[in-house]
């Protein structure tokens, strides 16, 4: 049977292709800005705001020219640190573009006279209407709740502006090999569903997963957990830091325990191989992805890749336990 998600996971390679090609000089405008700014502010919520914790790591991880503060939108929003006029630039990320916490941020910091910048994926929304520089993903409207196609343009839509004013010394192959990941998507999409499908398979009758990344694939980790098994796949789930594993979660780790591992060999993957060490001897249920296994690309574009096989996995995982992996019980219907 065929969910609604399956058809937006499919289009996500062309979604990006579209991104791209319409939205590639004004991306390029906002590089420009970037590196004589003292700040750069990113917010978001939900799957927004774990795109916003992936590029801030991996720009923490491979540059020292770029300060990057990521909030959620009514922290912004109460932000006292604010001032008017300061040297600041502020990126608001929203699928619908009618986020109201993300909104409110965004008209806070137009009162202010910080220059804003907005990535969404609805061309008549308040947010694209109201930023100074609009930017849109060319998606089309997206119904599945946990974001596919707009997740994966929009965390390209950050790499490439902040990558590109970046002072790493390798982000020539990295844009180079951003501007081909339509094609590894469009690989990624037929050679890893079959596996995750019957992983799903072994894994539908549990009931809580903890995720767990370092660096870029922390936001990933936060995505899986907040926005893809818990609305997706109706399943309890955390993420954490992979360092954070020693702290609460170690305590909770026992036999027969999910625990989902996204592993690129980062330097800070030292630590993500000993918690899987620690969970291998009490026989724990890992389910390890490594970046190695599916692609040769530059370690620092580890999201783009894994999101591809884990999507697979909580659609499948859905579907195995009778849910709609786009639907929603209150998403939408409850506003505060």
């Amino acid at each position: 049977m065929k969910y609604k998600m399956y058809d937006e996971m499919m289009e996500q390679p062309g979604s990006l292709r579209k991104t791209f090609e319409s939205e590639m000089d004004t991306m390029n405008e906002v590089s420009k800005l970037i590196p004589d700014v003292d700040k750069v502010y990113l917010i978001g919520c939900g799957s927004s705001i774990s795109t916003c914790y992936s590029i801030r790591d991996a720009i923490r991880m491979s540059a020292t020219n770029i300060d990057i503060e990521v909030y959620t939108g009514y922290e912004f929003y109460y932000n006292k640190k604010l001032v008017e006029n300061e040297n600041t630039i502020a990126i608001f990320t929203s699928q619908s573009g009618e986020t109201a916490d993300t909104l409110a941020s965004l008209r806070r910091a137009n009162e202010f006279n910080i220059p804003t910048v907005s990535i969404s994926n609805e061309p008549e929304s308040s947010m694209i209407k109201e930023a100074k520089t609009p930017i849109i993903t060319r998606c089309e409207t997206e119904t599945a709740i946990l974001g596919t196609k707009t997740y994966i343009t929009q965390l390209a839509c950050l790499y490439q502006i902040l990558f590109a004013a970046s002072d790493y010394e390798f982000k020539d192959t990295l844009l180079k090999q951003l501007s081909e990941m339509p094609d590894i998507l469009e690989d990624l999409l037929k050679s890893t569903e079959y596996d995750n499908r019957l992983l799903a398979q072994d894994f539908k009758k549990d009931d809580i997963f903890y995720c767990l990344g370092s660096g870029p694939n922390f936001g990933l980790a936060y995505k899986l957990a907040m926005t893809m098994f818990m609305e997706g796949a109706i399943k309890h789930a955390c993420p954490e830091y992979s360092a954070e594993f020693r702290h609460g979660l170690i305590e909770r780790a026992e036999k027969g325990v999910p625990i989902v591992f996204l592993k690129s060999d980062f330097e800070s993957d030292e630590i993500t191989q000993k918690a899987i060490d620690f969970c291998e001897n009490l026989k724990l249920k890992s389910i390890i992805y490594e970046l190695k296994d599916y692609a040769d690309v530059d370690k620092l574009l580890s999201p783009f890749i894994f999101v591809i096989p884990l999507e697979w996995f909580v659609y499948y995982l859905a579907h195995y336990n009778g849910e709609d992996p786009g639907a929603t019980r209150h998403i939408g219907k409850v506003r505060y």
